[in-house]
């Protein structure tokens, strides 16, 4: 699985690189015949939909800048959308491959049918030889239920289908100890296995003109896809053959080899994709019962509920201004509120159907 960030898709005027999707295409193609299952992630569509429409940021004079209000980010890529994915289309049809798109929003990642059936869908285009081009539908969504980048977007899709590597290009070589465009002593961190080791560098937000990733985004989307076993490279789309030594298993760019003690698809998908409607505030004894004993949380160790939720949302546990964890919660937040510190007896009084347990351990994730 391959996911191309906006640099690598668009130059600085939105225009289609076609010379670099071209190559890029011709590596995908080559794994393709061996036999290898392709899936493509791209951005794009709004720098591409700017290049249109002559929104340049690096334009002299008189410039708009990338959109900031939603309406025009959608306005953008409704117009570039369609015609990014026939630059796919079209490369991969000159090289003897079908391709399909495939727009999906948060919701579609959050809402559990939904992500099952955005998996029936891949896995039968797969079984097709057919290569899926997935982008966000920006026409769409909104920031309440947005990825926020791609890179968020390609780790959930990796996790959704078992990916057996995931490669993030961007345009550097990889994830470096500082920022090697303003120092010179920068150097490329070439295997990553303790994530907690990065916190010592300088990895920043910094995205392209057209973009809005940044390589913290993409550290973050290694780490989600390999807590799910998929292993993880970060390499310059920009550099002839990085998929291929990628996919080959040959040193290139930062690779993040698949973690061990990993979570079922079910926690990552609670964990990275369902959204919290509301947080729940429990006592030290609630709070060391979750983290050390794998309990469910009943209701005596609530203190207190925030927020406006249904039965079945995701709620966030916190004790004092520590997060605890993230799980889903079998009471709507006037319940809670209701039957919060109490036993559980005295809760089969007020609500005799309700459950014993406020969030069963089963449905529930550390932080």
């Amino acid at each position: 699985m391959v996911k191309l960030g906006s640099s690598i898709v668009a130059d600085e005027r939105g225009d289609a690189r076609l010379d670099v999707l071209g190559r890029i295409c011709d590596e995908l193609a080559a794994l393709h015949r061996t036999g290898h299952e392709v899936v493509v992630v791209t951005s794009g569509a709004i720098a591409h939909g700017m290049g249109v429409m002559e929104l340049d940021p690096t334009r002299p004079g008189p410039v708009r800048p990338r959109p900031r209000a939603i309406d025009e980010l959608q306005a953008a890529s409704a117009v570039g959308q369609g015609k990014l994915y026939q630059v796919y289309d079209e490369l991969l049809r000159a090289r003897g491959f079908t391709s399909a798109q495939i727009l999906l929003t948060f919701f579609d990642m959050s809402a559990r049918t939904h992500y099952l059936n955005a998996r029936q869908t891949l896995r039968k285009l797969l079984d097709w030889r057919v290569v899926p081009i997935i982008n966000e539908n920006d026409t769409t969504t909104t920031d309440e239920i947005s990825f926020g980048n791609n890179d968020f977007l390609a780790a959930q899709v990796a996790i959704l289908l078992s990916a057996g590597l995931l490669v993030l290009l961007t345009d550097a070589e990889g994830v470096f100890t500082a920022d090697p465009r303003v120092d010179r002593s920068a150097a490329l961190v070439e295997r990553v296995e303790d994530f907690g080791a990065l916190t010592a560098f300088d990895i920043g937000h910094a995205s392209s003109p057209l973009g809005t990733g940044g390589m913290r985004s993409k550290v973050v989307a290694a780490e989600m896809a390999t807590a799910a076993g998929v292993p993880v490279v970060i390499a310059s789309g920009l550099t002839p053959g990085s998929i291929t030594r990628a996919a080959a298993g040959e040193p290139v760019g930062t690779s993040f080899p698949a973690r061990e003690g990993r979570y079922s698809s079910f926690k990552l998908w609670l964990k990275y994709a369902k959204p919290v409607r509301g947080r729940v505030t429990v006592d030290a004894g609630a709070a060391r019962a979750l983290r050390d004993g794998g309990t469910s949380l009943l209701p005596v160790g609530i203190v207190d509920v925030g927020g406006s939720f249904d039965a079945g949302d995701a709620v966030e546990i916190v004790h004092a201004a520590d997060a605890v964890g993230k799980g889903i919660c079998n009471y709507s937040a006037d319940e809670l509120r209701q039957v919060r510190g109490l036993q559980s007896a005295a809760v089969r009084e007020l609500l005799p159907r309700a459950s014993e347990e406020a969030i069963h351990r089963d449905y529930f994730v550390l932080a």
